[in-house]
């Protein structure tokens, strides 16, 4: 039987810690038995977290610029793994994540994989499968179930794999010389694989492959998406198109992509998330960027197959084989979190399910001390495809909600807590 492939896992992160470290706890709790990390930060975690387990494995590399594709490709020359996955400092992968994600890869031919990604509330997908054109328009690629598929790129269509929740066979990255420096924010990934159909490489879509993406404030947005700046976001845009589009079509896409951000500024405005006064600027800003991305060119980085430092394993062949499942009323929440966090001090997986006598949706999170939450009514759904209100007990509604996460999650037990425990 052949052994699974050595995968490096690269973070980027820029001025955000706490997220940060949140990420680095939660890699704890992967399945997949050999991956590195690999963290490209202006903050160094080996010293800014030395309680964090396993800390001094992490391979560390400084940001030097807040170019994302600048960040990533730093990232990868550090690399050590046949598979380089990227994963943003604001999300939390599924325990199974790299499992899944890593799979594809045993056809030499993929070059590229991608997983679903869900969105702040734990449930509802913030991207799924997605391919786009020479101009970078994006719509749906419709998959039925749950297992990978594999589709080759070609001049006009590209199969899009999300930055927070991909991963890339390294030899096809030295190949194409990673990213490309000109994408400072936006459209980075998306490039890389348009490249990667051009040179014959196929890319996976992966649905069990999943990771929860808060999208956190940083310099081009704030917390609750709406954008500070669009200049860079238009700049990508517009480097994208110069490079790829069909010269006649390149001013007609440009005046499409500027009615699509300007509606979801409105959208923004009529939420109360954006100042009405603020568009005008904004609009401006993508305009300015559009033009300035038609002038930048890029380079390709040179790279080999030596690695950077060796191969580090995060967790030395240590993964969790079951998930503990603490289910019970929010009386005893308490009791629930205290038990969670003396399984995750031990290593063990964790998942509170901690329900309430309502109707009321589901919600479920990763706790920065190491297990996940799920909260919501003990009537109430946590797929869109549930009833709004179906009668449950709480042990039935416990076992529902075990097996809805086997997929994503080890097995395991449940440890059923009642209002009188």
């Amino acid at each position: 039987m052949r052994s699974p492939p050595h995968v490096s896992v690269v973070i980027v992160s820029h001025n955000r810690p706490k997220n940060l470290r949140r990420l680095l706890v939660s890699l704890r709790y992967l399945t997949y038995p050999d991956f590195e990390v690999i963290v490209v930060s202006d903050i160094n975690p080996i010293e800014v977290f030395p309680d964090l387990w396993h800390v001094g494995r992490i391979k560390f590399t400084a940001l030097e610029s807040p170019s994302i594709a600048i960040a990533r490709n730093r990232g990868l020359k550090m690399a050590s793994g046949d598979i380089v996955a990227f994963c943003d400092d604001d999300a939390v992968p599924e325990p199974t994540w790299l499992s899944h994600l890593v799979a594809p890869f045993d056809d030499t031919k993929v070059g590229a994989a991608g997983g679903h990604v869900r969105g702040r509330n734990g449930f509802s997908f913030q991207s799924k499968a997605r391919c786009f054109d020479r101009f970078g328009r994006e719509r749906e690629l419709r998959l039925e179930g749950t297992e990978p598929r594999v589709f080759p790129g070609t001049e006009d269509l590209g199969i899009k794999t999300e930055g927070t929740n991909c991963a890339f066979r390294r030899a096809a990255l030295i190949e194409l010389g990673g990213f490309d420096p000109a994408y400072h924010y936006f459209l980075d990934e998306t490039d890389l694989n348009y490249r990667l159909g051009l040179a014959g490489w196929k890319t996976a879509i992966v649905p069990l492959a999943q990771v929860h993406h808060g999208h956190a404030a940083s310099e081009n947005r704030s917390a609750n998406q709406a954008p500070k700046t669009l200049f860079e976001v238009g700049a990508s845009k517009g480097y994208f198109m110069a490079r790829h589009g069909y010269p006649a079509g390149v001013a007609l896409a440009a005046e499409a992509f500027c009615a699509e951000q300007k509606n979801r500024l409105i959208e923004f405005m009529v939420r109360g998330e954006l100042a009405p006064e603020k568009i005008p600027a904004l609009m401006t800003s993508l305009k300015r960027g559009l033009a300035e991305g038609r002038t930048r060119t890029g380079n390709k980085l040179i790279l080999t197959m030596a690695g950077g430092k060796g191969f580090h394993p995060f967790q030395n062949g240590i993964s969790p084989s079951e998930t503990i499942y603490i289910a019970g009323p929010a009386r005893v929440a308490n009791k629930m979190k205290n038990t969670a966090i003396e399984h995750a001090k031990h290593g063990e997986l964790a998942t509170v399910l901690q329900f309430s006598w309502t109707a009321l949706l589901h919600r479920q999170v990763f706790m920065d001390c190491g297990y996940w939450l799920q909260t919501g009514g003990i009537f109430g759904r946590s797929r869109q495809s549930d009833s709004f209100f179906s009668f449950r007990n709480l042990s039935s509604r416990a076992v529902s909600e075990m097996r809805r996460l086997n997929d994503v999650r080890p097995r395991g037990k449940l440890v059923l807590w009642k209002e009188t425990d």
